[in-house]
């Protein structure tokens, strides 16, 4: 298969709710569309960075600029290229995960509707349907939390995610517990926002009989992680630490957590995913799929991935109506509390190139 040309869109979806987290609140996903048109057909990829680096050093205009100065050129310059051959082609540009990914994704999504096999069957997927969690920001009360997880629930979603961070911790959680029961699923998200400094006060969390508890630390600190891990009941997962299949081991050796989220952006591409949760299951580390408010081409790739062996915790591949109105493909939809796993060939989905256009507010074509 050989490259002709990589067009770039940037897309603005509002979100039906306001999105906040310890490191900011969004109200639009700006996302960075990835279209690539080979010999053998087309394919479609989307950019996990956001419109700043908060996240990650990542964003939407350094991904753009990446793919179009670093990136592109070494892919076009192969006569045949198939999707394995991205991540070392493209291996001497250093770091730029996300945008990476990007092309991986369009370039396996091309692969494999050409070869008219699904995502799923190729990444080794065993599952139709997913059971997702839902994650569910910051709010500015008490009170208007309990009515969103609430909303949640009624929805059908079997597990709920809070963000947390300093100063809004023990009180939601108690809160969300004693409305809901010990029964709920329940989990925290702090997106690196504390320090060793507080790991007595993240012990307390341990009254609450919590799933887990995300990426409490700075991405960097895998000692403090191990610090904090023996010092908790509550297992620890790491998501911002993890950025490749040996990262993921070193983690687990150091004792650092003891369930993976996996987000493919994150980790460079959907390749590179599979490889985390392969080597997740080798040591018996359960892992799950994490969510950067994708577009239903992510969300699509995300479904693939989830249906994995691994993944056996719900994961942030929630309805495209947890976060969008309208989307870039069909919705997915939430039935009897499941999502089902697209299986038509690549992605498995119809870009919608009306809403689309409607929705981009910058493109540009990159040609061989």
């Amino acid at each position: 298969m050989r490259i002709e040309a990589v067009e770039l869109l940037r897309v603005h979806l509002p979100l039906v709710r306001a999105f906040r987290t310890s490191f900011g609140t969004e109200t639009t996903r700006e996302a960075l569309i990835v279209h690539v048109l080979t010999d053998a057909g087309e394919g479609w990829g989307e950019c996990g960075a956001g419109s700043d680096p908060l996240y990650s050093s990542e964003f939407v205009d350094d991904a753009w600029l990446t793919i179009r100065q670093h990136l592109f050129g070494r892919l076009v310059a192969r006569a045949e290229l198939r999707a394995a051959d991205v991540a070392p082609e493209l291996s001497a540009v250093k770091g730029h995960r996300m945008a990476k990914a990007a092309l991986e994704m369009a370039v396996l999504d091309a692969e494999l509707r050409a070869a008219a096999v699904p995502f799923s069957a190729f990444l080794g997927g065993v599952k139709d349907v997913i059971a997702p969690g839902v994650s569910v920001g910051i709010t500015d009360s008490i009170d208007e939390l309990l009515e969103v997880v609430a909303g949640y629930l009624d929805d059908g979603y079997c597990r709920v995610k809070l963000k947390i961070e300093p100063g809004w911790d023990l009180a939601p959680v108690e809160a969300v517990r004693g409305r809901f029961g010990d029964e709920l699923l329940l989990q925290v998200d702090a997106n690196t926002a504390y320090r060793r400094s507080d790991i007595g006060h993240l012990a307390k969390l341990d009254a609450f009989g919590l799933l887990l508890l995300e990426q409490p630390l700075d991405e960097e600190d895998l000692l403090g992680h191990a610090q904090l891990a023996r010092r908790l009941t509550t297992p620890i997962c790491l998501d911002e630490s993890i950025v490749s299949a040996r990262s993921a081991a070193d983690a687990i050796a150091l004792g650092a957590c003891s369930i993976v989220n996996v987000k493919a952006g994150r980790v460079g591409g959907y390749l590179e995913a599979r490889a985390v949760h392969d080597v997740c299951a080798a040591h018996g580390v359960p892992v799950w799929c994490g969510g950067m408010l994708e577009t239903g081409i992510g969300r699509a790739a995300n479904l693939a991935l989830a249906s994995l062996p691994g993944f056996s915790l719900p994961g942030d591949v929630s309805a495209t109506a947890r976060y969008y109105r309208e989307d870039l493909t069909a919705p997915f939809l939430l039935t009897d509390g499941v999502i089902a796993v697209p299986t038509g060939p690549g992605l498995g989905v119809d870009v919608d190139t009306a809403t689309l256009d409607r929705l981009t507010s910058e493109r540009e074509l990159l040609k061989a």
